[in-house]
């Protein structure tokens, strides 16, 4: 399942209520986030619309993990990056970048992401 994310992919906490526009994938990661099927099928205008808000949080969230199983390693970083969200009361975050390299030929992934948060009406509540 790590395979498909990639800068655009969203990830929601599992029990999150969601707008009958967005789907999630059937299968979900191991830290009990899933990724958002087709999110960008369902532009923020009709989300808010059906009287929803998608919010954005400004901070951009960084981690970086070194590991020889590539899938391990990113599903690592995800964890780091969604426990990071639900401290700030976020039930979602988007992924804006997913870098692979190496260091002294130890590889690592680096994931950014900015926390997010869905909810119907328009004053935040996490």
């Amino acid at each position: 399942m790590t395979d498909t994310i990639m800068a655009g992919s969203i990830l929601v906490e599992h029990g999150t209520k969601l707008p009958s526009s967005l789907l999630l994938q059937s299968e979900s990661l191991s830290n009990g986030w899933s990724p958002v099927k087709d999110v960008r099928s369902a532009p923020e205008k009709g989300i808010q619309e059906a009287g929803w808000t998608f919010f954005f949080m400004a901070g951009e969230i960084k981690t970086t993990v070194f590991g020889f199983d590539g899938q391990k390693t990113l599903g690592s970083a995800l964890s780091r990056l969604t426990r990071n969200a639900a401290a700030q009361h976020c039930n979602s975050i988007e992924i804006a970048l997913v870098t692979r390299k190496s260091f002294l030929k130890v590889p690592y992934v680096s994931v950014s992401a900015h926390a997010r948060h869905f909810q119907k009406g328009t004053a935040f509540s996490g």
